[in-house]
């Protein structure tokens, strides 16, 4: 193996092993409010928008914990809301 090869192997280990290119997973902050570009979509029959997506997919795993709360099930239980889950391609959670 010549020394560029081997030096790029390290590299590449020592990276792994510390983390540095493999992206470490961030937590979730459960906070309804954040679904709030989901609005529309959610009571009308507009489809979700590409940021209404993307909050769904960061939120999915707090969906349960918003079905669950007395305040939130009314709107998130839906017929709105699981039409927009299932645009977006996120199954709607059985909690």
């Amino acid at each position: 193996m010549k020394k560029g090869c081997v030096f790029a192997v390290v590299v590449v280990v020592v990276g792994v092993v510390s983390g540095s290119i493999i992206p470490k997973a961030e937590a979730v902050s459960c906070n309804p409010v954040e679904l709030s570009p989901c609005l529309g979509a959610i009571t009308s029959s507009s489809p979700p928008s590409t940021t209404c997506c993307q909050k769904v997919r960061e939120q999915r795993p707090c969906l349960c914990g918003y079905l669950k709360n007395p305040s939130l099930r009314q709107y998130f239980n839906s017929p709105g809301s699981r039409r927009v889950a299932s645009s977006c391609g996120v199954p709607f959670p059985t909690c």
